[in-house]
């Protein structure tokens, strides 16, 4: 009984003694405050207009590549940042924005030329290929893609070719080219734009009938420009559910997985998101993801869109809307399995 007396006793002291202890907890760090509150930056550049960015990095510091801004004569704006935080409009001497793509190939409808979506690449001899697309002389209403290469990162660059590279006018043309290197190879991904045959609307895909807008995968040479073989269809777009579009895609690879980011819906409506599927091939099928990993109302984003990833899976820039137009977003994504969050 003794014994037992003192247990009890002793079991009264220690929850005596927890229950008036202070509770010492993990310390939140301000950085880790800031992603409970949004998973993404921007807008950047005061907001600047700067849709379809593309993004590269050339020794420590990193560039964006976007569509031209209406207003100006320029075909490709360029942007660079020391640390991916801070962005700033590349310009020439004299103050002028700096356009990367001055001069136009013949394909081109010089009158109208509504440059889009740039991607860069860098070849193993150090040089670069930019892809850009543009509306064409035989049938302005449609884009195709063209390629054009440079020694500096920044230009000029020069039109690669008399031709187009990619050009299915027959079925809407083709835009949002995206090269890829992956186990020695290069290939580009591309949309197919249906849409521009579409029906009316919201980017003449506001209601059906809807045109097929497949996001395909074209396979070439290491001169990231010479093609082979035929392109392989990637993911299509699904119907009302997607405005008839998908587009914009951009991949990353994490362990066996391969993650196609895109986008859906039209630019100019609260439908377009940035979106991913995922496969074990590169070529697919890819299985959607339950939900965008940016959509409008997300961290107030509205309409975001147009992403494109680096190479390590992880550093993003995409567009949203802001007062001057597409503004630049930047973000640190995490690929596990087929899962992606921000």
């Amino acid at each position: 009984m003794v014994q037992i007396s003192s247990l009890l006793a002793l079991s009264a002291s220690l929850i005596q003694l927890c229950m008036s202890a202070p509770v010492t907890r993990p310390e939140v760090t301000l950085v880790e405050h800031s992603l409970i509150k949004r998973s993404e930056t921007g807008p950047e550049m005061g907001g600047a207009n700067f849709p379809d960015p593309s993004i590269i990095q050339v020794g420590s510091t990193w560039y964006a590549f976007a569509t031209r801004t209406l207003g100006t004569s320029l075909h490709i704006q360029i942007a660079s940042s020391p640390d991916f935080v801070t962005w700033s409009i590349v310009k020439n001497s004299d103050g002028s924005q700096k356009d990367a793509l001055p001069g136009l190939p013949a394909w081109v409808d010089t009158s109208s030329p509504n440059t889009w979506a740039p991607d860069l690449i860098q070849l193993t001899d150090g040089s670069f290929v930019m892809y850009f697309s543009a509306a064409t002389t035989s049938d302005p209403s449609k884009h195709c893609i063209g390629a054009a290469s440079s020694s500096s990162i920044t230009g000029p660059f020069t039109p690669i070719g008399s031709s187009a590279l990619i050009c299915p006018l027959s079925q809407g043309g083709a835009i949002d080219a995206s090269g890829y290197y992956d186990n020695g190879k290069r290939y580009i991904a591309y949309k197919v734009d249906g849409n521009s045959m579409g029906a009316g609307g919201a980017c003449n895909s506001g209601v059906g009938p809807y045109q097929p807008t497949p996001i395909m995968l074209q396979s070439v040479a290491n001169d990231g420009h010479t093609l082979q073989g035929s392109p392989t269809t990637m993911l299509n777009n699904n119907g009302a559910s997607d405005q008839g579009i998908v587009e914009a895609p951009s991949l990353a690879k994490s362990g066996s997985t391969y993650v196609l980011f895109f986008s859906s819906g039209c630019f100019t409506t609260g439908n377009y998101n940035v979106n991913y599927a995922t496969s074990s091939s590169i070529t697919g099928g890819y299985t959607r993801a339950a939900s965008p990993l940016f959509d409008t109302g997300i961290d107030g984003l509205s309409a975001p869109g147009g992403a494109d990833i680096f190479r390590d899976g992880k550093h993003m820039l995409f567009h949203a809307n802001s007062g001057n137009g597409r503004a630049l977003y930047e973000a640190v994504v995490t690929i596990s399995g087929t899962k992606v969050t921000a």
